[in-house]
């Protein structure tokens, strides 16, 4: 009778069940109330007493190897369940993997970016929060200097000497305190003006202002590279430069590049003349190299600066500049192929 308990427990080890109601039959069967151990209790008075020793250890294994595997199998059964409930049918193939797209003004800021590296130039950034002295009067624009009124500044109210940077150039400056020539670096970062808002402009906008620094700099330089970056950004070979002011450089010039007039938009946003203007230029102000230790007897420079969401617009024809900062996922998602 013990080998026949000894069976019993080999079956029970090796029993599986894939269901609650299979382990309910296999529960009945060993621990019922006229199930296999009850059974074996009963017949407990009618072993030799020499056999009671043996043949109780047994059926209390028996029991307890019965007792296990069902607590086993419940366990099983409803971490199942569990899983299922919070990941679903795991058979199902996966859902596809909604594909994240960059903002286009960080795609147009990492294509100028990556043009400019390539010819040599590296990537300079500085705080947002500026003092006077590099945002202003560094770049030949003293206190009360007319210019000043250009660029309409937030300025902190505790503390007249701190603004919000209104250009990159105050990392030029930075830079160029920090640095000896040769000097060739782009900053792209984002400035604040204290502008009214519209379709065509904003407080806050991004720009990217580039600065090369050495001996027997040239404005052949400057246009030659003006002309590839445009070249390599809007595929146009024809720009034009215009004479303009800008207190830190000087001569100093607009630059155009030739769009064409092939499509009524075309006209629309050149107004008819097929011109666009893309940004601002100039050879860097000796005042301005003086200013930053730079000796300008020995050294000159040019120094250009464009806005990255003008760019923007032109290259994926946004007819809104608030777009870029309305965060409309349907504006978003187009941009999902630019990642």
């Amino acid at each position: 009778m013990t080998e026949t308990i000894k069976e019993h427990i080999s079956q029970i080890e090796a029993f599986t069940a894939q269901t609650k109601e299979e382990v309910e039959n296999f529960r009945i069967k060993y621990l019922g109330k006229k199930g296999i151990l009850n059974k074996y209790f009963a017949d407990f008075k009618a072993v030799p007493n020499e056999e009671k020793k043996a043949f109780g250890q047994a059926v209390n294994q028996l029991k307890d190897a019965a007792t296990n595997k069902v607590q086993q199998l419940k366990e099983e059964l409803e971490g199942k369940e569990e899983e299922k409930g919070i990941y679903g049918d795991l058979t199902r193939p996966g859902e596809p993997v909604e594909i994240g797209a960059r903002h286009p003004i960080s795609i147009v800021k990492n294509q100028i970016i990556e043009i400019f590296s390539s010819i040599g130039f590296n990537v300079s950034e500085g705080p947002e929060m500026e003092d006077d002295w590099h945002n202003f009067t560094a770049l030949n624009l003293p206190e009360y200097h007319p210019a000043r009124d250009m660029q309409d500044t937030f300025f902190i109210q505790t503390n007249p000497d701190v603004l919000l940077r209104t250009h990159t150039s105050s990392v030029q400056v930075r830079y160029m305190e920090n640095n000896k020539p040769p000097i060739r670096t782009i900053s792209p970062g984002r400035v604040f003006r204290n502008e009214a808002i519209s379709a065509r402009s904003h407080c806050i906008f991004h720009q990217v202002e580039g600065l090369y620094v050495d001996k027997n700099v040239s404005f052949a330089d400057l246009k030659q590279t003006l002309l590839y970056f445009t070249k390599q950004l809007f595929g146009k070979s024809k720009i034009r430069l215009r004479p303009s002011y800008f207190p830190f450089t000087e001569p100093s010039a607009e630059v155009d590049i030739y769009w064409g007039l092939e499509t009524e938009t075309d006209y629309r946003i050149t107004k008819g003349t097929g011109w666009l203007e893309i940004m601002g230029c100039g050879m860097v102000d000796p005042n301005v190299l003086r200013n930053c230790n730079i000796d300008p007897a020995e050294y000159s420079g040019f120094a250009f600066g464009m806005g990255i969401e003008r760019i923007a617009m032109l290259l994926y024809q946004i007819g809104d500049i608030r777009m870029f900062y309305e965060n409309d996922m349907r504006f978003l998602e187009q941009f999902k192929s630019s990642i």
